[in-house]
């Protein structure tokens, strides 16, 4: 039997896979279980092993704005998170030129840590003329390891009571910047898309929250809201959505202000480029509402 190459789209994936991928990714099955599940799913000569592997990213080449792009300047930088696990880092860009102060954009990254892909979504808020900022949670088990598996094992063993203040800490800090007018923002994905639906409950100064494919906070906590919020879901996500119909009650309850998009056949994930997963169109759209959001609620 012919060797099949590997699919590209998630259009080219049964949707079992793509569930099983799901489950896989936020702990509720391991890697055994998930080869031993879609192996019924690997044709064409095609192994499970394979499928999973054509699954996991590939941050080289979705990469869109490089480290040393011209038009922006990186760092690394600390904070400290007092309630939180005390001296934390996190990743910075800004433009390389600055007139005027900017607006700052917090960036929560998915239940695997400072990934590259998040670097990258930070990266592309400075060529759009923002100071982004993603803190790292793991960095009080020692930083990113360079493997997504590694990583979400790692990721498990987090306190996550501490986890959110360590966040809190660094939409705290990074408002404070040299550079910034003091309007903050926050967008997250996944993990962190439900952790910008927690920071808008627990920052009043918070200015605008677009959470991708995250899960609703405390419910009572919603009225606290006082951010314009642009909540990106993606369709086939039942885990995610069904946290949704109650969220908007509260939302709706609350008088809060929101926008609220499920973008037609799209899968979890559909923002990041690194996986099949991704939906250009989708994830297109949704940038462009998430940097339209920012521009008339930050700048």
């Amino acid at each position: 039997m012919a060797y099949q190459k590997p699919p590209k789209t998630a259009a080219d994936y049964h949707p079992e896979v793509l569930g099983l991928f799901d489950k896989f990714v936020h702990g509720d099955i391991d890697r055994r279980a998930f080869l031993e599940r879609a192996g019924r799913y690997a044709i064409g000569g095609m192994t499970a092993l394979a499928l999973l592997e054509s699954l996991t990213p590939d941050f080289a080449r979705a990469e869109q704005v490089p480290p040393a792009d011209p038009r922006i300047r990186t760092a690394r930088l600390d904070f400290e998170s007092p309630q939180g696990s005390g001296r934390m880092q996190g990743y910075c860009a800004r433009p390389a030129k600055i007139s005027g102060k900017l607006p700052v954009v917090l960036v929560v990254h998915e239940n695997r840590g400072l990934n590259p892909h998040i670097e990258d979504i930070v990266r592309r808020l400075a060529v759009s003329n923002f100071i982004g900022f993603a803190p790292d949670a793991l960095f009080p088990l020692g930083g990113y390891p360079g493997d997504e598996d590694k990583a979400r094992e790692m990721f498990g063993k987090l306190d996550q009571v501490k986890t959110q203040q360590d966040f809190i800490a660094a939409a705290k800090f990074i408002e404070r910047d040299h550079d910034g007018n003091g309007k903050l923002g926050v967008t997250g994905f996944c993990y962190g898309g439900g952790v910008a639906n927690l920071l808008a409950t627990q920052l009043p100064e918070l200015k605008a929250a677009a959470p991708f494919y995250g899960v609703a906070p405390p419910l009572e906590a919603v009225p606290a809201i006082k951010a314009a919020l642009l909540l990106n879901y993606a369709d086939n996500d039942d885990r995610v959505n069904s946290t949704w119909p109650p969220y908007e009650q509260a939302l709706k309850k609350a008088g809060v202000r929101y926008q609220m998009y499920r973008y037609p056949g799209t899968q979890h994930g559909f923002n990041n480029d690194t996986t099949p997963r991704y939906d250009e169109a989708a994830a297109k759209l949704a940038w462009g509402r998430t940097l339209e959001l920012f521009e008339k609620n930050l700048r």
